[in-house]
């Protein structure tokens, strides 16, 4: 039996969600595009978890007649605390960007990191006068 190639295509979606997450992730200095951006990938994550624990033709896993093949419920379940711990790591991450955003004046990568260069050299200057 030949697999077509559209048979598949959860994995191709959760491929393309992958790559579009890293790809925000990395490419972008706004740190909110970064918080989607890891949001993003969670959520291919959680989709590939999602479909290698479904089971074709796959029953709940209550004992009854005339079953014989079940679906395992554990992906599902880990899938469901994953989705909480995704919210809070996204909460906490969106409450350090307002944090960075009052400490900084801005949300860039790139300017944070320059302003603290700028911030070092500037206190060897004063080290190495006194």
């Amino acid at each position: 039996m030949m697999l077509d190639f559209f048979d598949l295509y959860n994995y191709w979606v959760v491929i393309f969600l992958m790559m579009a997450g890293f790809y925000t992730l990395i490419a972008y200095d706004n740190l909110i595009k970064k918080i989607i951006g890891l949001n993003i990938f969670q959520s291919a994550v959680f989709m590939l978890y999602i479909s290698v624990g479904k089971v074709s033709g796959g029953s709940e896993p209550i004992a009854a007649d005339n079953i014989e093949l079940y679906s395992n419920p554990l992906p599902h379940v880990l899938i469901l605390t994953a989705i909480v711990v995704g919210v809070a790591t996204t909460a906490l991450g969106l409450a350090l960007t307002i944090r960075i955003k009052e400490a900084y004046g801005t949300i860039n990568e790139n300017d944070i990191v320059q302003m603290n260069r700028d911030a070092e050299a500037e206190k060897a200057q004063e080290w190495g006068r006194e």
